[in-house]
């Protein structure tokens, strides 16, 4: 088949999971056409197969801000008619699936029928769903939509919550390609970060408000105060400073590193023992995945899809969003030498169930 996948290029979940799933589509034969402003950052290989279109727009006097949905309806026009896609798989509603259902009315219009496939990841359900603004726009962009999946079956629900449409949503979860997630041996790592056999704790975000990277840095306190541990905090975002600044003014600081944005997270995850996300919400909760799929018990909170993800009491434990005394108590009970080869174990075993080779043909059954 010929299909177009519309994507953000950033590290973001949305991103990371529309790449990966191009780049096995086009493995299987597929020819895979991506259309967004930027290179996706897991571009990094191109096949006979894979295709990469930038929209490109100018910042004209009379805009205050750049018409990228215009800009993307007439790429997505374009590309459809050049290289005569079928179906055009938009990650992200707003501004993807506006953009891909004014381009299918305008090339209807030339005898021209493009099938669009909307998957929801979260955030564009979650926050946009509580701005009133934008709540026609994206309930007609799902109707108009041939076929709706969401990464979650919380994801699902709040989408019947937050819009007025009533349609089908077909669960889809993320996926992992172990060929690039698994646990590695980085001993020589793993003894420069704990050079006397340290517990070493992660935890990966964009550190927005939602992540709750402070609780990460609490739940930390918790359990250096008890064994003699490391944090490894990854990535990047408005938070990070203050962050940084409340670690300096604490005692656990010699033993907090903050990596920035690291592109080989899974070499960082085969040192790991412990993965910490107690965000706000997490529509699916790929990092953990990630980590799991690394070996990596997780403490998460029981919000969005991280319960689907992180069975309590097997892979790991969940709580309520800020209760980082329980947390940092089931960090301890994980971290003990007769537990923790067994939730590394867990972990790996429900990470399984989310190999690529098990999702791929879900979507290749839709399109």
């Amino acid at each position: 088949m010929n299909i177009g996948i519309v994507c953000y290029p950033t590290f973001g979940g949305s991103g990371v999971v529309a790449t990966e799933l191009g780049k096995a589509l086009a493995h299987k034969g597929h020819s895979v056409h991506f259309i967004s402003y930027d290179q996706p950052v897991r571009l990094d290989a191109f096949s006979q197969n894979l295709y990469y279109h930038e929209v490109s727009f100018n910042n004209y006097p009379l805009f205050k801000y750049a018409p990228y949905e215009i800009a993307l309806t007439s790429k997505i026009v374009d590309i459809v008619k050049a290289q005569k896609l079928e179906v055009i798989h938009v990650h992200y509603a707003i501004p993807h699936a506006a953009a891909a259902v004014t381009a299918k009315h305008i090339l209807a219009r030339e005898g021209i029928s493009l099938k669009i496939v909307t998957t929801l990841h979260g955030t564009d359900i979650t926050l946009v769903g509580k701005d009133q603004s934008y709540e026609p726009v994206v309930s007609y962009s799902l109707h108009e939509s041939d076929i709706v999946t969401a990464v979650s079956e919380s994801l699902k629900r709040d989408t019947y919550s937050n819009f007025s449409y009533n349609g089908a949503i077909h669960v889809i979860p993320n996926f992992i390609d172990f060929e690039r997630f698994n646990k590695q041996p980085r001993d020589h790592f793993k003894k420069a970060i704990a050079p006397n056999g340290e517990k070493i704790l992660v935890h990966t975000s964009n550190f927005r408000k939602v992540k709750r990277v402070p609780d990460v840095l609490e739940i930390y306190r918790i359990v250096a105060s008890s064994i003699p541990a490391k944090l490894l905090l990854i990535g990047d975002g408005p938070e990070r400073v203050a962050v940084e600044e409340a670690c300096r003014n604490c005692e656990i600081c010699p033993d907090v590193t903050f990596l920035g944005k690291q592109e080989a997270v899974e070499e960082i995850l085969s040192i790991a023992d412990l993965f910490i996300i107690p965000s706000e919400t997490e529509s699916f909760g790929l990092a953990a995945l990630e980590a799991m799929a690394c070996e990596v018990p997780v403490i998460s909170t029981n919000t969005g899809g991280l319960p689907e993800v992180n069975i309590d009491g097997l892979t790991g434990f969940t709580s309520n969003i800020g209760d980082t005394k329980k947390m940092g108590a089931d960090a301890l009970k994980i971290l003990e030498d007769g537990n923790l080869t067994q939730f590394k174990k867990q972990a790996k075993a429900q990470a399984l169930k989310y190999k690529l080779e098990n999702i791929l043909p879900l979507y290749e059954s839709l399109y």
